[in-house]
Order: C-alpha cells, then structure tokens, then sequence
C-alpha cells in the first residue's frame, strides 16, 4: 500500500501498447528518481533525463511501470502492453 500525503498529485494512469522490438519514448510532468519495472522480461525502461524514458518491448505480455519522485511518492503508473509484431 502506498500512502500518499494530502495535497500530493495522484499517480497518472496510463496505457501504452508496443509491438515486440518496438520503443516508443514516455515523458512525465514532473522529475523521477526511481523506476520500478513489474515484468522486465516485458519491457526495459532506460532513462533519458529525470522527466523522459525510452520504452524497449522485449517480449509478448504486460507490465506495469512506476515513476517514483525524490520523496518517494508514485508520480505515474503506466501499464505497458507487447502485443506481436506485425509482418
């Protein structure tokens, strides 16, 4: 459970589908400091800067990425899906 202070923005909430060996670049409104990755066999995160990441599909499935700030509180919680490529 994560417990976050009132006035804190809540975590965004979005979805990003990818084709397998397909990156696509995520950017965020506010500086992170920590990724957490639910399914590295899925996606790998590789920063940027402290406000953008590149998105790499590694294989077939979902998972979820969290963006943690500097006062360890969830700024943006996206689910990432892998679907086949496409020939």
């Amino acid at each position: 459970m994560l417990l976050v202070p009132p006035g804190a923005s809540r975590a965004s909430d979005d979805v990003i589908t990818l084709a397998a060996g397909q990156g696509s670049i995520f950017r965020l409104e506010r500086p992170f400091a920590t990724v957490l990755i639910g399914d590295p066999t899925v996606v790998d995160v590789r920063a940027r800067d402290d406000r953008s990441v590149l998105l790499q599909a590694l294989g077939r499935g979902s998972s979820n990425v969290v963006f943690i700030d500097a006062h360890s509180i969830a700024i943006a919680n996206i689910r990432v899906i892998v679907r086949d490529a496409q020939i």
